[in-house]
């Protein structure tokens, strides 16, 4: 602050504000945040759920945009435009007003490498040299588009108790259906693609949850976890208070078996109490348990 300005400590709590998230869509906030109750030991009631979206509709939620703007457009190819031109907006103008004298046409190509690496344990240099620019402009560029509330970094998870994790932060898009015009995809497109597939849907699952943790009782913190060695990962770890740990795994598939729970087992066995619960979050439409304090749940049961 400016030395005629009052310091905000202790007169200003932050509050973050993301887009809309499916529960709010649909009215559905009258329901406990599944965080809390998986923090609590359980997540509630198993079983079928009424009308389960498939996983054109997951995708369909994904690349709809939860900006309140871009939500009440009604035409798909109108919203598109939206998009488009909030990217636009974004790198020729909110840039500079943020203070950053920067090319837009590289600031662009590096958020295009960063929409195409969403979700994944990537090196710092692959995502840069892909972009064609030096470590520390990239650098820059990564403060800024956070600055910016356009990507967040996902921190690794350490711990005194395990050695070899990975430090590399996972990246993801603040709003997940930027995507599509930093990728020139749609829903069709996206589905001739696995490992796209899979990133979007991270992606979403990843924002829906980040806000619930915004709201939660618990209040965690998100993490991921991978061993340097590539033998086990976690795609999302919530932390909550004295240490709680909710280990999350997510599959763009509507089938899972004991098997895609294996790294949440081996969590679980290392951590014993720690791990109230860990969750395998799927594309098809029924929640079971698949081992002790483990469970396999639509993406859906988040905001139903």
């Amino acid at each position: 602050l400016q030395a005629e300005g009052w310091p905000a400590t202790g007169r200003v709590v932050r509050v973050p504000l993301y887009g809309l998230t499916e529960r709010e869509r649909r009215q559905h906030l009258d329901i406990p945040s599944l965080v809390d109750r998986l923090f609590e030991g359980s997540p509630g009631p198993l079983g079928p759920l009424d009308s389960p979206p498939d996983i054109r509709h997951y995708l369909s939620c994904a690349l709809a945009s939860g900006f309140p703007e871009a939500f009440r457009i009604t035409s798909p190819r109108a919203q598109r435009l939206w998009l488009a031109s909030y990217v636009d907006q974004l790198v020729l103008r909110d840039a500079i007003t943020a203070g950053q004298d920067r090319d837009p046409q590289r600031l662009r190509r590096y958020l295009r490498v960063l929409a195409a690496n969403i979700a994944g344990v990537v090196n710092h240099r692959s995502l840069y040299e892909a972009a064609n620019l030096n470590r520390l402009t990239a650098t820059a560029y990564d403060g800024l588009l956070e600055l910016l509330y356009v990507t967040e970094q996902v921190p690794a998870w350490t711990h005194s108790r395990f050695s070899r994790l990975n430090q590399t932060p996972k990246r993801y898009l603040t709003e997940p259906a930027l995507a599509a015009p930093l990728l020139n995809i749609d829903v069709r497109s996206v589905l001739r693609d696995g490992d796209l597939l899979g990133r979007i849907v991270d992606n979403f699952v990843f924002t829906q949850l980040r806000a619930e943790c915004t709201v939660a009782e618990t209040a965690p913190v998100i993490h991921h976890l991978r061993r340097s060695d590539a033998r086990h990962e976690v795609d999302l770890l919530l932390e909550g208070p004295a240490g709680a740990l909710v280990a999350i795994e997510i599959k763009a598939a509507a089938t899972v078996t004991p098997a895609d729970a294996r790294h949440l087992i081996w969590l679980r066995d290392q951590t014993g109490d720690q791990m109230t619960a860990g969750v395998v979050f799927h594309t098809g439409s029924v929640a079971f348990q698949l081992d002790e304090r483990i469970w396999a749940l639509p993406i859906a049961a988040i905001w139903t």
